[in-house]
């Protein structure tokens, strides 16, 4: 069955959300809890498998363990429009950050991710597993070890990934070659080889505070790169939260203490 053929618009600017508009019969599937919004006359289904046969119950329960190894839902909901006109449903984003539209064909059919960057595709989307090819990444990539590709039925086809921050692309020529921290990574052609290096000297692995590793992308391909990585977020909030021993930043104000008194805190 080939992929559906669907028009969106994306909205926001710092929490943005894709707007997918379907024409009668087409349908789009997405990451279970993503949906914002749907207008009367799209139905909702979910499934334990993206295939259409979904070949049998032991292979959607297989597809879905998977699914959820690369840190998406073991559900996939599809979202299909059986009115008479074209109909609109929308997702957001899970957390501050761009929503990249990407169509297959461009890319020789094929795209890896970052595991649960996948937010909806159009209808014949696939999501997989896909390991890293060398077992140094996978020990020591942190966010790199397993990854998502994202392939349709026919080559074609409309995906959307989220990124946190700002989205920053690289078109590497052969033999380019590009350092960056492991969860700024957020996709790639499979044509760009994928490696760990190590961060040089022992004062830059102690205090300077990027890890003992890089992810090491050679072209050819082109690389898409996220600003501020979900982990790195989530580090800065629990660090500056006074349950975990961190400073508000209205500490020691009459307002502050005010704020914390009404709240329970």
């Amino acid at each position: 069955m080939p992929t559906d053929h669907i028009d969106y618009q994306i909205i926001g600017e710092d929490l943005q959300a894709v707007v997918i508009t379907l024409d009668p019969g087409e349908a789009v599937v997405a990451e279970a809890g993503s949906m914002m919004y749907m207008q009367d006359g799209v139905e909702m289904a979910t499934s334990l498998s993206m295939k259409q046969d979904g070949g049998g119950l032991l292979g959607r329960l297989f597809e879905a363990g998977k699914r959820a190894l690369t840190g998406d839902s073991f559900f996939i909901t599809m979202f299909g429009n059986n009115a008479r006109d074209r109909r609109d449903v929308a997702f957001s984003a899970p957390y501050p950050g761009r929503v990249i539209p990407l169509n297959l064909a461009d890319f020789g059919g094929t795209l890896l991710c970052q595991k649960d960057s996948f937010l909806c595709g159009a209808r014949g989307v696939q999501v997989d597993i896909a390991f890293t090819k060398r077992i140094g990444v996978g020990l020591f990539g942190g966010e790199g070890f397993i990854l998502q590709r994202l392939t349709s039925t026919d080559g074609n086809g409309l995906v959307f990934c989220h990124a946190g921050g700002t989205v920053v692309q690289f078109d590497l020529a052969a033999g380019e070659t590009l350092k960056v921290d492991t969860g700024c990574l957020v996709a790639f052609q499979p044509s760009v080889d994928y490696g760990i290096e190590t961060v040089p000297g022992i004062k830059n692995k102690l205090f300077g505070g990027e890890g003992l590793f890089f992810a090491r992308l050679k072209g050819p391909g082109t690389v898409w790169l996220q600003t501020l990585p979900f982990s790195r977020l989530a580090d800065r909030i629990i660090a500056a939260a006074p349950s975990s021993g961190g400073r508000s930043s209205e500490e020691g104000s009459v307002l502050g203490g005010l704020g914390r008194l009404i709240g329970g805190d």
